[in-house]
């Protein structure tokens, strides 16, 4: 228990620092309100309505949201093969080539509906 101590009394001082901040900062801050600060932040462009139903999305959303998955799924199991390439040997040669086989085919997806072409 002694090894784990300093952490956490440098966790504790560091929720203690957030904690006190918070709180001095609605108790000390200024309270002056207006129709700018109250309305959500949409970088300086005014909000627009949007429909009951929530609207639709393009394709390009989704496509960019597969294509982030696709390709962060791919690094988490890329890096540990990496690092134990040699204790794998064939099969796990094999078993990455038939990984990034399925990876490409995603690609190919994302590519061909044409999620790559930024208008």
């Amino acid at each position: 228990m002694n090894a784990y101590a300093p952490i956490l009394v440098l966790g504790a001082l560091g929720a203690g620092f957030a904690i006190f901040s918070v709180v001095m900062a609605t108790l000390v801050g200024p309270k002056r309100y207006n129709r700018a600060k109250l309305e959500a932040y949409e970088c300086g462009i005014e909000p627009t309505p949007t429909p009951a139903g929530g609207g639709r999305f393009p394709i390009k959303y989704y496509l960019t949201a597969m294509l982030f998955i696709i390709f962060d799924i791919e690094i988490v199991f890329l890096y540990p093969w990496a690092v134990s390439f040699d204790a794998l040997g064939l099969f796990g040669l094999v078993e990455m080539l038939l990984f990034v086989l399925t990876v490409f085919v995603a690609y190919a997806y994302v590519w061909r509906r044409g999620g790559l072409d930024w208008d």
